[in-house]
């Protein structure tokens, strides 16, 4: 009798297992079933929903907390300075100047370069770099209250008056480049770390930018920002098997793709901490009106220009 009960009992452990599993797969089945009848039975009224209401989360919406931090292990942070006057001088037309990438222009993993480029090679890859984060710099800016000079052109203006390098565009007080460019105020940035790093179960890419942005009217530093942010991926495992098999996804991570995400949150997080300007969107607002007055009384609206060597060129875009 004992041995048969043994054996019950044995054969019981043995299906607890399958058991356990056709529980779980039931409590799901039923959840989803659960989840989609409620939201079979959801309705919403959007068709009363208008335009050009309260945005929520408009100045931390995408800025990380010391929460994201923590959870996503990225030890970057950035340091800001704005101006104290800078409600009154924030500028309305604003360039987006050349960056400069202070780096090696290699190839690097872990402080180690895995690129042999030449000199010509290193400076194609020092501008990429730095006008993939002038570009992320100059995107999120765009979104914002001023008047933004379109880059193609703004490097056409620089190539016009021989401004080929960072140390001629050092050379050439902001008050100039306001009147070359028809801005009030000019962004310089300079790309500092650019790496990536491995280590089996860990690999992250470090992009750190320093950015400043400067008047045109008195030269004036109206902000800057400077760091870095981390793009880290952890995959913790203990079995040997999932050692091997973890090591290798998060050697996956270091794909260019990553990298843009990276430069993306570091160029996000710095224009975020530029507070919104309401004197400038007042402006601008009463700008757009004064050009639909101007149009339904069929009186062309004049379009900014500037001049340069090459003539007038149409710089700003609305």
């Amino acid at each position: 009798m004992d041995s048969k009960n043994q054996s019950l009992r044995h054969q019981r452990g043995r299906n607890f297992p399958q058991r356990l599993v056709s529980a779980m797969a039931a409590s799901l089945a039923l959840s989803a079933l659960a989840l989609s009848g409620c939201a079979s039975t959801t309705t919403t009224n959007s068709d009363n929903r208008t335009f050009f209401r309260d945005e929520q989360g408009l100045e931390t919406h995408g800025r990380k907390t010391w929460f994201d931090h923590l959870v996503e292990l990225d030890p970057g942070r950035l340091q800001t300075h704005l101006a104290a006057d800078y409600e009154q001088a924030a500028p309305e037309r604003i360039a987006v100047l050349p960056f400069d990438d202070t780096g090696s222009a290699q190839y690097v993993v872990d402080k180690i370069p895995l690129t042999h480029r030449t000199d010509g090679e290193q400076a194609d890859w020092a501008w990429t770099d730095a006008n993939r984060m002038r570009r992320a710099v100059n995107g999120y800016l765009a979104s914002r209250e001023f008047v933004e000079a379109n880059i193609i052109q703004v490097d056409e203006i620089l190539k016009d008056h021989g401004i080929n390098t960072e140390q001629k565009l050092e050379q050439v007080p902001p008050q100039m480049l306001g009147k070359w460019l028809g801005v009030d105020a000019v962004v310089y940035g300079k790309i500092r770390h650019y790496d990536a790093y491995y280590a089996f179960l860990l690999s992250a890419w470090q992009v750190g930018t320093d950015v400043r942005m400067l008047s045109t009217h008195n030269g004036e530093e109206l902000f800057s920002a400077d760091g870095s942010r981390y793009s880290v991926n952890f995959m913790p495992a203990f079995d040997p098997m999932d050692i091997a098999i973890n090591s290798g996804l998060s050697l996956l991570e270091l794909r260019d793709v990553t990298l843009a995400r990276a430069e993306e949150e570091d160029a996000r997080e710095i224009v975020l901490r530029l507070p919104r300007s309401e004197k400038l969107k007042s402006e601008l607002i009463e700008e757009a009106r004064r050009h639909d007055e101007l149009d339904a009384g069929n009186t062309p609206a004049s379009k900014p220009v500037i001049k340069s060597d090459a003539g007038e060129i149409s710089l700003l875009q609305k």
